[in-house]
């Protein structure tokens, strides 16, 4: 008899596996990966820049120095993780549309049960582990022939929903660099282009006292600092928009653990049934 293939396979599914890198467990990003995306996608934009030149968007971002190119780095890179995220929570959701328990009603899990639920699992998925669903409710399953009481096994449930939300907060550590990183670096280069004209000017000051040429000069240091506080526009915006694609999505996220406390209480816990131990004292 042939085995059916999984209804979900991580390792032909996952994004990164996709691309030839090692996936990261869970919504966890490859960070190479994500760096490569980045670089591509920062490539891609100064090359959609060139028929551009002398425009605005182009003179802002090719004509103010190297703080721009950085912006425009962290803020590809940033984009490269929320995508990959995004599918790999795409692939998590899946999980929650499939049965582990047969439709019976009258099942019950018990620990003589376990091994049917357990075999369900692996022939739904390729790989449990990589699955925040199945991960949990097979650490449960695999102390079930230990425990006495069915609050148990939800007290074991409930621990690894609160190390899985642990594991989703850490995952997004370098994104909470980048949206302080990015404005950062516009002040950066907004510092950078007040000294370059303020001393400028002090340098007229120091050559010539002629009215018209001291005024001549102010005029070049305001136009300076009008250009130096672009690059505190471009951080801004690049982090306004980074934060407000991470608050999405990381609310897509927290949304689909609480699914997956949902699956468990219902799927798992509401069908418990734990077989009493032997009497130690019977006798």
């Amino acid at each position: 008899m042939t085995e059916l293939p999984p209804v979900v396979s991580w390792t032909r599914s996952d994004p990164e596996q996709r691309l030839a890198f090692r996936g990261g467990r869970f919504t966890r990003v490859n960070t190479w990966c994500a760096l490569l995306i980045g670089t591509v996608l920062t490539v891609a934009f100064y090359l959609l820049l060139i028929p551009l030149k002398g425009t605005y968007l182009a003179v802002i971002f090719t004509e103010r120095g190297p703080v721009p190119y950085s912006i425009a780095a962290f803020f590809f890179w940033s984009l490269a993780i929320l995508w990959l995220k995004w599918l790999k929570l795409r692939l998590q959701q899946r999980t929650l549309k499939i049965q582990v328990l047969p439709d019976d009603p009258e099942f019950v899990l018990s620990p003589l049960s376990v091994e049917e639920v357990t075999r369900r699992i692996h022939r739904s998925v390729d790989d449990p582990r990589q699955f925040v669903l199945f991960n949990r409710i097979l650490i449960a399953l695999s102390n079930l022939r230990n425990l006495g009481r069915v609050t148990d096994v939800d007290e074991i449930l409930r621990s690894q929903a609160e190390n899985d939300e642990s594991i989703m907060e850490s995952s997004y550590s370098m994104l909470y660099a980048f949206v302080w990183a990015i404005p950062v670096l516009g002040f950066i280069g907004t510092v950078q282009g007040l000294s370059d004209a303020i001393g400028g000017f002090g340098k007229v000051l120091a050559s010539t006292t002629e009215l018209s040429q001291i005024k001549a000069s102010l005029q070049s240091v305001t136009v300076g600092l009008s250009v130096a506080f672009e690059t505190t526009l471009e951080g801004l915006v690049a982090a306004l928009v980074v934060q407000l694609m991470l608050t999405g999505l990381k609310k897509s996220e927290e949304e689909f653990l609480d699914a997956c406390r949902e699956y468990c209480v219902r799927n798992i816990v509401g069908r418990l049934r734990l077989i009493a131990f032997d009497d130690e004292g019977a006798g």
